[in-house]
Parts: C-alpha cells; structure tokens; sequence
C-alpha cells in the first residue's frame, strides 16, 4: 500500500457541523448584546479556529476590541460544549469510508482547529471508537493549521511519512496546511468552501463523493 495514512479535517469534511456552530456563536453574540449572523454567512467564516470565528462574527466597530473577542469566543466554545450534536451528522458515505480505511490497514486521523475537548466530542459522539487513531483539535499554545507542526506530529506518531499520508479538508486552511506539511492536497465539494476556492488553494483533487477517496489513494 502506498499511503499509510490519511488525516481528515473535522468541520465541513467528515461532519455537517456548521448549524451548531452557528447556534453557539449566535447566542453568543447576543448574550453579549450583539446581533445574531445568518447561518449562510458562517459557511466562509468557519475553519480559523474560534477566536477567528468570533472575531468575524462581531461587527466591524468591534473587532479590535481583544478582550471583547475572547469572551464572546469562551461563552460560544462553552455553549457549544453543552449542545455540541443537536444538528450535525457525518456527511453520507463518511463512517463507511472510515471502516474501509481501517480495514485496509490506513491509519486515520482527525486534525481540527475546534477546541481539543469539544473536537472530541463531536467525534466520540458520531463515530465508533475504533474509526481514528489520534484526534487532534485546538490546544492552547500550540500552533493551529495551517501551520504544518501539528500534521508531522501526527505523521510521525503514526509511523508514516508526508509523502505517505493524504490530507483530506474542505477548505482554503486544510488545503495550505498539506501543501506546507508536504502531505497530498485532496479537497471534497461537500463541504463548507466553494470548488474555485479549493482549486486556488491547491488542491491535487477534489472528489465529489467518499468512495472517490478509495480511487485517488490507487490513483496518487
């Protein structure tokens, strides 16, 4: 088998998160007397991380404002804690993908820029516990995609190289982040970023559907 390994971006790649996301952060929001965002408009704002996140969510007038930042940021990562699977799924064809992986003998691994814990639940609470050999979400003081560390972290701990490892995302951030890590750049159209985005970030394919992973990993 040529590739060892496959990483898989969280939100917007192996789950439809983006209306729980949306619903923590709007509450957010308004707790802090700030209107609410139209779900749509959280599609191009996802993926930076939550401290991104609630930055773009405020109005302009007060982005700057740091501190403002990070309490909208902690109460939305602490809503969502609470209620983290109301909405989402795994996209179709995913847990099946994940099975087939595995039975291939592919280690698979979740890198996320969604705080450690709440990365966690979402997963544990979608997929079986045998389906990921590492989940790595936002840790505090560690560097965040698309800084490569994280991914050769993961490359190394799971006993693969860059060149034997596909990173799989639906987003500008996870495309950059393969491309800097050295890993292969496979983009879905399922998820939260257009097809002209992914192409521009550089992706060596898009697939349409999971199954078409099992052709590129023949194919790459």
């Amino acid at each position: 088998m040529k590739f060892k390994c496959v990483i898989f971006d969280l939100d917007g790649t192996l789950v439809d998160t983006i209306a729980d996301i949306a619903a923590s952060m709007n509450k957010a929001l308004t707790a802090h007397g700030f209107p609410s965002v139209p779900l749509e408009a959280y599609h191009d704002m996802v993926g930076w991380g939550i401290r991104r996140l609630a930055s773009l969510a405020l109005p302009a007038e007060a982005r700057d404002d740091s501190l403002l930042v990070e309490k909208v940021a902690a109460a939305a990562t602490a809503f969502y804690a609470e209620k983290p699977l109301v909405h989402s799924k795994p996209y179709p064809g995913l847990p099946e993908l994940i099975a087939q992986l595995r039975q291939k003998k592919i280690k698979t691994a979740v890198l996320t820029n969604k705080p450690d814990p709440v990365a966690r639940l979402v997963v544990d609470g979608l997929f079986a516990s045998s389906f990921f050999d590492i989940i790595h979400g936002d840790v505090p003081g560690a560097p965040r995609k698309p800084d490569p560390a994280s991914t050769w972290e993961i490359v190394l701990e799971l006993g693969s190289t860059p060149r034997e490892t596909i990173f799989v995302g639906d987003s500008e951030i996870d495309m950059e982040t393969a491309l800097a890590s050295g890993c292969h750049a496979v983009a879905v159209s399922w998820g939260f970023r257009s097809r002209d985005v992914l192409e521009k970030a550089g992706a060596e394919r898009i697939i349409d559907t999971p199954e078409e992973l099992l052709s590129v990993i023949n194919d790459l």
